[in-house]
């Protein structure tokens, strides 16, 4: 399609879209239809996202968000850097403190280092481009589609729902696994160097904690770890929790921010007080009052 004939597609979907979708006008429509879902462009996106989350529990969407919407994204998260809260700590791979009744090596007994900091969603307004994208019903119908899911809703909790991870210099982030099914994220800055995601693909299941294969990671065996090169701009779609995965400490003066959008299979689903405090500082009235709205699959947190 030639410049004007783009242009002229681009200036129809904007009028075409619903008010609601209007965070659409961030993505390349030419390259990812999502205003337009019964086109044939579209259904083969989700087939080929769905076929590359079924291979390896990860799918990166490139160059989703248009250059020029980019630079006003990093513009936003380089605004909210400086309100995230940090966090320096030495956790097991499952978020809580190393359990000496397990015998040495058991991966519940080891710690690995995590520096971070996370913009929570109380702090990204309205008018910011990344919040109108995760408020978009078309954005979200078609990350669920992708995911082979018939419907996902917003994450109901205030400060989790949409984040912005920071990770300054020095700062990375060690093996772990989600608390969230699967995570939805834009790299908007990356590092000078440093930084990269390393992931082991559905290394457990909701079936098998698989704690032996767990334990040969940090030990170091490589043999189940993949990498990733994330450029600006790009989607990617993972099930972090069923993958162990970390990110490498940055290098150089520049910090590595990533918007982070959250969606759950359910309605009014929030985040467990107790891990709101640690990755936040604080926690609100609505953790307390969703306490039996959390997650229950059965896996180590």
């Amino acid at each position: 399609m030639d410049s004007l004939a783009a242009a002229q597609h681009r200036a129809a979907a904007a009028t075409a879209v619903a008010p609601d979708d209007a965070g659409l006008d961030s993505l390349d429509l030419e390259r990812y239809p999502l205003d337009r879902p019964e086109s044939d462009l579209y259904a083969g996106r989700v087939a080929e996202a769905r076929e590359s989350l079924a291979d390896d529990g990860c799918c990166v969407l490139p160059g989703l968000v248009r250059p020029a919407a980019l630079a006003e994204m990093a513009a936003e998260t380089r605004r909210l850097a400086p309100e995230a809260h940090v966090i320096t700590a030495n956790p097991t791979v499952y978020g809580g403190s190393p359990d000496e009744s397990f015998p040495e090596g058991h991966p519940r007994r080891r710690s690995v280092a995590r520096a971070n900091g996370f913009v929570a969603a109380d702090r990204i307004g309205p008018e910011t481009r990344i919040r109108r994208l995760y408020e978009a019903p078309a954005f979200r119908a078609f990350v669920g589609a992708c995911m082979g899911l018939e419907e996902i809703h917003p994450y109901a909790d205030p400060l989790a729902q949409l984040v912005v991870n920071v990770l300054r210099p020095g700062a990375g982030h060690g093996w772990h696994f989600d608390t969230n099914e699967f995570a939805v994220s834009l790299l908007t800055q990356p590092p000078d160097a440093g930084g990269g995601f390393e992931y082991c693909p559905q290394i457990r299941s909701p079936q098998q904690e698989n704690e032996a294969a767990v334990a040969a990671v940090l030990d170091g065996e490589r043999g189940a770890v993949r990498r990733l090169e994330l450029r600006p701009g790009d989607l990617q779609l993972f099930f972090g929790r069923y993958s162990l995965h970390r990110i490498a400490p940055v290098e150089g003066q520049r910090e590595r921010h990533t918007v982070i959008f959250a969606y759950a299979r359910r309605p009014g689903m929030t985040g467990n007080p107790e891990k709101t405090r640690h990755l936040f500082g604080r926690v609100t009235g609505e953790h307390a009052a969703g306490a039996d709205r959390l997650r229950h699959d059965g896996l180590t947190d």
